[in-house]
């Protein structure tokens, strides 16, 4: 029987996201505006993962005060961060629900001020961390995760 095996070369320095559901990676992806830095990004979608099944893993030749760990938590503050120094892991961040994000998610609102004031910035607050709800600063719409 031949293992279905892909090889991913380790990175120097930078980041790499662990852990994360499998499909998710090119949302995070987007949401990280990895395709506007000028750095080299390694997708690994559907490994194999005991914890989870399977899972995908971002690597990232970056420092990691380039990445928004706000929205990485955001997204899923399950996902483990590794900092990545001469080929080795020196450290493993926690994420948390951020207390507030910025230009992340729209107001679905047409009421909101957001709607008519385009160029304000569409800031929401976490209103319940238990329900991982999120409101906007100035309607306070809830916002609806799919």
């Amino acid at each position: 029987m031949v293992e279905n095996r892909l090889n991913v070369g380790k990175i120097s320095e930078g980041v790499v996201l662990d852990h994360i559901p499998a499909g998710k990676s090119m949302e995070i992806y987007k949401y990280l505006h990895l395709d506007q830095m000028d750095c080299c990004v390694a997708i690994i979608k559907n490994a194999r993962s005991g914890k989870l099944g399977k899972k995908d893993i971002l690597k990232i030749e970056s420092p990691v005060e380039n990445i928004d760990l706000d929205i990485l938590g955001f997204i899923d503050h399950t996902i483990t961060v590794n900092i990545i120094r001469n080929e080795t892991i020196v450290e493993k961040q926690i994420l948390t629900l951020p207390k507030e994000i910025k230009n992340v998610i729209k107001c679905k609102n047409p009421r909101c001020i957001t709607s008519i004031e385009q160029e304000l910035d569409h800031v929401f607050f976490l209103s319940d961390a238990e329900t991982k709800t999120y409101r906007c600063k100035y309607c306070e719409e809830q916002y609806h995760r799919h």
